[in-house]
Parts: structure tokens; C-alpha cells; sequence
């Protein structure tokens, strides 16, 4: 609370008595540390070696032998949710993250927006002289508000963070990321064959942003956020990464589940008698209307694979590993940056997993994921052809759900999954060498990601605070766990956890575990009162293994009512299981509204997911007003997506031209048949649909290409993406194609010059091409 003002006024300046301590910023209290948290993405807890995994980690060895390891950690089974409970100190559903911000609906427990009597950790320390930085993942900006013209209110700087660098979505390319830089998109500062990875680019500006303050002002302390995105997909790494790999993982992902187990126990992470869970433990589980088990959520048998499945399948453990341990060396400078400059045994470190290791790669893994978010099964042939890609800037690559099942050892399931321990029991390390006296322990604790900010307060001595930028704050609902940093005998005080994510639910109270069998999104599996409930004694049965919900019919009782008293509390309702398609045809207040046609312009900044005019699989137009001023003219007049999915409409050799690039497995081409001749012209394209394809799914029809009035070519049969170009980025440029160029034809970013480029008119009204180009020249005529 703001101080009041106790010195005196008068007429006179001379005869006045200045207080400056209203006016002053807030000091934090002396010798205070600094704080890290460092959050990984999708990071199972048998992978990395801390855990009894085969992924060397180095430098999260480094932080757990000057620390504690968490053994019972747990989080939200996915991204955003897990994100707002670790940095309010409540549960997701109260704070209005029930799901990813992209799957967010008109609810207060799901509306994507945190209120802002649930502050973040960085509004609290701001406003206690901490320095407060985000540095890479965010993901938690609605996606109706992820564009330049949307409020900020919930961009990085609006909620007490002052500088931020990183990308907004859930996931980003790692050699051609999505940037923003505070409040505005920025492109890279060089390129992948110049050495650039976000992983290194995220380290860099990390030690800018420490170094930055520190020169200024050497004792203030600093509340870094910083969350690198791997190991999400993309998994992209260079080659002598992945190459460290080899053999590695030949012996299959069911043995490694074998060896890891063992390992753990050796560490005393899991209790002796813990059994591994089975590989596809609900194959044949089914809905109350009779939806069988997702196929993607299920698991192909190592021994039925083929040798070069086994090849395709450890090359894809390779590459992921490689990819973790290429950003583990990225930290580790960070690390070493604060060692030096004195900072690291005063400096609270907190590591942790946002959830279990991601299903998404389905049975066969995944060389393209936006095949997923076009609703396309990945096939195997398609997956071996790019084997040796496998990370580079070619591919969008997801390993095979095996591998998920198998980063998770000993637990069920995966991702997604809120009702079993393989979607929210993760890795946690907690180091603060001033402050803690431990070393290379382990505690044996449930532990949930709620608890770890009100910690956090307590070993900065803060209660928190009642008010934050004036405006009252709810009591967390998390729970301290500082007595356990101490002391391995101590409690916590914590008996009952909530979850709810996709449909799928559990309930952790005193050491008893009930959940729900039901399907993740995409399911739409409903029904949910006639769910199939399961009972475990987790305490001792960590992975799940024995069903005690027919021996002990009143605790399950017990335990399911109890899910519905925390749902009340919590703000739980309602379920939401949609699939992908129903919930891409929900409503959402988006900005564009129902537009069925927009305008771009050149040197604007890229129109992303949520605000671009996204054309899927209708019939749309594009005409650009262009004047072309020499026989030389070139470059791109629009385009929107990638090189693994997206279309571009461009001028080359004198001619127009356009690609519709359909998942990076083929670049359909038309060009013009005559040259442009100088002047200004409408040029254009028009893709008309005429059906599907012989898979009843991918749209098709015939593409043709205009110069003014006048038709210049024909490509018919032409397929189009169904959904989008992308989920995370790549959106619509105009004059350019920044990030990696959608076709091989050019080179990014093949800026156009030798004239200019007005506007690009998109349109997807269904209305005639040239009625649209008739408008559109009469008005550029006048211009």
C-alpha cells in the first residue's frame, strides 16, 4: 500500500518540507535473492537422468546436487493451466485456465483470462523491488487476443513483468520462431545456417536482461521467468545433437520403461515394490455410447514393429534427446553467467515440467505435426522419407506415442491426462544454496504446482499481500512446503488436490488417488456421469497398477463426492471433452468478427493465428494492387504459413506465380502464361472449390491465376489444407516471407522490388473474381 504523504506545503518551495517516500519505488529488503523459475515443456519424469532417465542433463544434475529433488511433484496434465497455477499460487480452474488458452470458452473457470484479483508472482515482487523478467513461452494470452490490435491486458508487460522476450503460443519453430519483444513481434537476429537456436537466443537475452539491472544497480534482485519451450514440439536440434544419441535407445521403448524403473528405485524416487503400468492399459475401454479408445492414444507393441519402424522410432528418441540436452547446455550458460558474477548460491531456483511427456505424435510419431491440427494420421512411409531430417529446419517432428509412455516410466498415460500420473507427475528441483541447507536430497512429498509460489514467499519472509495494484486479492490455495526443505520428516500440511482437465478427472486426498477412465480431447466421448471410476492407494502404488475401486466401494464413494465438494470450491464446471473440430466451430470474440474479407499491407507486422483471415479448405481469392515499375520486378506479394504448410502468391522471371504448399509434401504450382507488362495491375488468384478428395476430408478445386481481367492459367484438382497453416505462427505478409520461405522456388525473404505493392485484398465470400476486381480497380485507379 502506497505511503501518505507527510511533508509540509506552503506558498514557498523554501518554506516546504519535501517527503519523498510516496514517491520512491519499493526496496526490496536487503541481502533478498534473486528468484529462477525455470520451466521445461513436456518433460516426462523418466527422461532426464536426475529421474533415473537416459537423457544427460548436465546442468539440471548441477541444480539437484545443490538441492532437493521432488519425487510426488504434479502439475495440471498440460501448458497454460499448469503456467497459472505456478505463477498465481491457486488452482487453474479458479483462476480461469481450466485448458490451453486456444481451447478456452465463455466460463469463468475457463475463459483464458487470469483476474486480476489472483496476482502473478511477478506482480507481487514488482511491487516488493524485485526486476521482473518472461523470457520464452508465454501461453497465456487468449488467442483472440494474441494480435496488435487487441488489449495487452494479458501480454507478459501488463502483468508485472517489465521486459519480456519469447513467443506467445503454446509452441513455436526453433530455428524460425514466432517473437515478440514486449509488446511487439521482431524477426530473429540471424539465421539457423548463421548458428541460430531458440534455446540460445532465450539464454542470450536472459543474461541481457540480469546483466542489464545488475549494471546499474549490483544489489537489487531479480524474478527471472524463464521457459525455454523444449522439449514441445517441434523437436528440432542440429544433427551432432541427435548424433550423441545413437544406439542409445535401440533396445526399444518398453526395455528402457524396464531400465528406468530400476534406476529410480535405486534413487529412492519410487517406492521397491513399484510395478511398471501396462503400455496400452485402456485400449479397450469405450464410451457409454460405445466411442471406442482414441487410436491415437494408443501404443504399437515394440516387437511388432518392423526393422526399419525400430529404426524411424529410435531416431526420433534421438533427436528429442539431443534437443533437451542442446538447451540443458544453453542453461547452464545462464548458470555459469550467474556463478561467476557471484549470484548463484543467492539466487532460489526453482525446475520444473509444465506436464508429462506429450501423446501427440499418436502411434507412428509425427515428421510434420500440422498434419495433427489438420486432423491427418501420420503414415509411417511419409515418416520414414524424412528420417533423416528428423530436426532440421524441413521438418515439425513429434516422436511416436511409445516413446511418451516410456519418458513417463513408471506411471500411465501421458499429456492431457489429469486422472492418471503419466499427464501430472513431473520433474522438480528446488536449489538456494544461502538458504537451504541441503544437498543432492530427495523428498518424498505429493507436492502440487499450486504450492510452489506460496513457498516461494514464505523463504522470501513475504506474507501475501492483500492488495496488488490496489485491488484486493483472493487467499491462495496453495500450500507451503517449506518445512520439507529442511527437513525430510516434517509435513506439509496438505491433504487434498483437485484435477480436471479435457474431461478427465482425479482426486488425490491423504494418500488415495480416484479417477475417472475417460478419453482426452480430441474425444467427445460426454457421458460423463457414466464414467468408470477407479480407486488406488497411490501412497504405495505410485504407476497405478491396482484397481481397489471393487474392494473398497465406500472410499471410492467418499472420494468421488469429495472431487465434486473441490470442483465447487474450485470453480470446476463444466467438463469440456470437445473434439478438434467441434471446437474450432465454437464462438470466440474475435476481433475479425464473421469478415469474410481483409486487407493487408506491406512493412505491417505479420497477422497470426486468431486475427489473420483464415481461409480452410473454402473457396477464397487474393488480389494484390501492384504497379510494376521495371522489366525486373520481383518478390512476394502475399503469403501466409511455411514451408510446412502455407500458400504464397509472388512475381518471379517477369511472371506471376503462385504455390499452395499442401503439409510440405507437395508445392502445387501455376504460373502466369504471359509477363506482367509495366503498369499497374490487379494480379491475382482464385481458388474455386469444386469437392474432396478421394479421402471424403481434403478439400479440392481448381486454382486459377489473373492478371487484371484476364485468366493467365489453370491448375485444377488443386488440394487444400483443410484447417490451418499453422497453429503458432506463420501468419499473413504482405511484400515479404519472413521466418522460412513457403516454397523452394524462392529464397526468404524475396522482398518485393522493381515496383510497389498497394494492398493485398483477401477474400473468402464466395463472391465472382472479377466482380471483386472490378471494385478493386476502379478504386485503385483513383488512389
Amino acid at each position: 500500500m502506497a505511503e501518505e504523504f507527510t511533508g509540509k506545503v506552503s506558498v514557498d518551495i523554501r518554506e516546504s518540507t519535501p517527503d519523498w517516500a510516496p514517491f520512491t519505488e519499493s526496496r526490496a529488503p536487503e541481502g533478498a535473492p534473486n528468484i529462477l523459475y525455470l520451466v521445461w515443456d513436456d518433460i516426462g519424469i523418466g527422461t532426464w537422468d536426475t529421474y533415473g532417465g537416459l537423457v544427460d542433463m548436465p546442468n539440471m544434475r548441477r541444480i539437484a546436487d545443490r538441492g532437493i529433488t521432488l519425487s510426488q511433484f504434479h502439475t495440471t496434465a498440460l501448458c497454460s493451466p499448469t503456467r497459472a497455477s505456478l505463477l498465481t499460487g491457486r488452482n487453474a480452474t479458479s483462476v480461469g485456465m481450466a485448458t490451453i488458452v486456444e481451447f478456452t470458452e465463455g466460463f469463468t473457470n475457463s475463459s483464458g483470462r487470469i483476474p486480476a484479483d489472483c496476482a502473478l508472482v511477478s506482480e507481487v515482487l514488482g511491487e516488493q523491488g524485485w526486476n521482473t523478467y518472461a523470457v520464452g513461452k508465454w501461453h497465456m494470452t487468449p488467442l483472440e487476443e494474441m494480435n496488435l490490435a487487441a488489449t495487452k491486458r494479458n501480454w507478459p508487460l501488463s502483468r508485472g513483468f517489465e521486459r519480456f522476450y519469447g513467443f506467445l503460443g503454446g509452441e513455436t519453430d526453433q530455428w524460425y520462431p514466432n517473437l515478440v519483444y514486449d509488446n511487439h513481434p521482431v524477426d530473429p537476429s540471424y539465421a539457423p545456417e548463421d548458428g541460430y537456436h531458440l534455446s540460445k537466443d532465450l539464454a542470450d537475452k536472459s543474461i541481457e536482461f540480469i546483466r542489464d539491472s545488475k549494471v546499474i544497480a549490483p544489489d537489487k534482485p531479480w524474478f527471472l521467468y524463464l521457459c525455454p519451450g523444449c522439449g514441445h514440439a517441434p523437436h528440432h536440434v542440429a544433427k551432432e545433437w541427435a548424433d550423441r544419441y545413437k544406439g542409445r535407445f535401440d533396445m526399444g521403448y518398453e526395455k528402457y520403461r524396464e531400465i528406468v524403473l530400476e534406476n529410480q528405485k535405486r534413487l529412492g524416487l519410487v517406492p521397491e515394490d513399484t510395478e511398471l503400468s501396462p503400455m496400452n492399459p485402456y485400449v479397450d475401454e469405450v464410451s457409454a455410447d460405445g466411442t471406442p479408445w482414441p487410436e491415437l492414444d494408443t501404443v504399437r507393441p515394440w516387437d511388432s514393429l518392423g526393422d526399419d519402424e525400430k529404426r524411424l522410432f529410435c531416431r526420433m528418441a534421438e533427436v528429442f534427446a539431443g534437443y533437451l540436452s542442446y538447451t540443458d547446455a544453453q542453461i547452464g550458460r545462464l548458470l555459469d553467467y550467474l556463478d561467476e558474477s557471484g549470484q548463484l548460491d543467492n539466487t532460489i531456483i526453482v525446475v520444473l515440467s509444465d506436464n508429462g511427456a506429450s501423446g501427440e505424435g499418436g502411434p507412428h510419431g509425427s515428421f510434420n505435426e500440422h498434419r495433427f491440427f489438420n486432423g491427418y494420421a501420420d503414415r509411417i512411409e511419409g515418416n520414414l522419407e524424412k528420417i533423416d531430417d528428423l530436426g532440421g529446419p524441413e521438418t515439425y517432428n513429434h516422436y511416436c506415442i511409445g516413446w511418451a509412455m516410456a519418458f513417463n516410466t513408471p506411471y500411465k498415460l501421458f499429456k492431457r491426462y489429469a486422472s492418471h500420473e503419466g499427464g501430472i507427475a513431473d520433474p522438480c528441483l528446488i536449489s538456494w544454496p544461502d538458504g537451504i541447507s541441503a544437498r543432492s536430497e530427495v523428498r518424498d512429498h505429493y507436492i502440487n504446482v499450486c504450492d510452489i509460489t506460496p513457498t516461494v514467499y514464505e523463504l522470501l519472509g513475504l506474507d501475501p499481500p492483500l492488495t496488488v495494484k490496489g485491488i484486493p486479492q483472493r487467499p491462495l490455495e496453495g500450500t507451503s512446503f517449506r518445512t520439507i526443505l529442511e527437513d525430510a520428516d516434517a509435513v506439509t500440511g496438505k491433504t487434498t488436490q483437485f484435477y480436471s482437465m479435457l474431461g478427465t478427472r482425479g482426486i488425490w486426498h491423504q494418500g488415495w488417488f480416484a479417477d475417472t477412465v475417460h478419453a482426452a480431447t480430441p474425444s467427445d466421448w460426454s457421458h460423463f456421469d457414466e464414467d468408470r471410476w477407479e480407486l488406488f492407494h497411490i501412497e504405495q502404488d505410485r504407476s497405478q497398477v491396482d484397481d481397489l475401486a471393487t474392494a473398497h466401494p465406500d472410499k471410492l464413494d467418499e472420494m468421488r463426492e469429495l472431487w465434486f465438494d473441490e470442483a465447487a470450491k474450485y470453480d470446476g464446471l463444466p467438463l469440456n471433452d470437445l473434439g478438434m473440430l467441434s471446437i474450432a466451430g465454437r464462438k470466440r470474440p474475435y476481433l475479425t468478427g464473421d469478415r469474410t474479407s481483409s486487407v493487408y499491407y506491406p512493412d505491417a507486422a505479420e497477422v497470426g493465428p486468431g486475427a489473420a483471415l483464415e481461409i480452410r479448405g473454402r473457396t477464397f481469392s487474393l488480389l494484390a494492387e501492384v504497379t510494376i515499375e521495371s522489366d525486373d520486378a520481383e518478390g512476394v506479394l502475399y503469403v501466409h504459413g511455411g514451408r510446412l504448410g502455407g500458400h504464397t502468391l509472388f512475381v518471379q522471371d517477369g511472371h506471376l506465380k503462385y504455390v499452395n504448399n499442401f503439409l510440405g509434401e507437395e508445392e502445387q504450382i501455376v504460373v502466369s502464361a504471359d509477363r506482367i507488362p509495366r503498369d499497374a495491375h490487379v494480379l491475382g488468384v482464385r481458388f474455386e472449390r469444386t469437392g474432396t478428395a478421394d479421402d471424403d476430408f481434403t478439400p479440392v478445386g481448381n486454382t486459377t491465376l489473373y492478371i487484371d481481367e484476364h485468366e493467365m492459367g489453370t491448375l485444377e484438382g488443386m488440394r487444400l489444407q483443410p484447417a490451418t497453416f499453422s497453429a503458432v505462427g506463420e501468419g499473413i505478409r504482405v511484400g515479404r516471407d519472413t521466418g522460412q520461405s513457403v516454397t523452394r522456388l524462392y529464397s526468404a525473404p524475396f522482398r518485393f522490388s522493381g515496383g510497389t505493392v498497394a494492398r493485398v485484398t483477401a477474400d473468402v465470400s464466395g463472391e465472382p473474381y472479377l466482380d471483386i476486381e472490378r471494385e478493386i480497380a476502379r478504386a485503385f485507379s483513383h488512389d
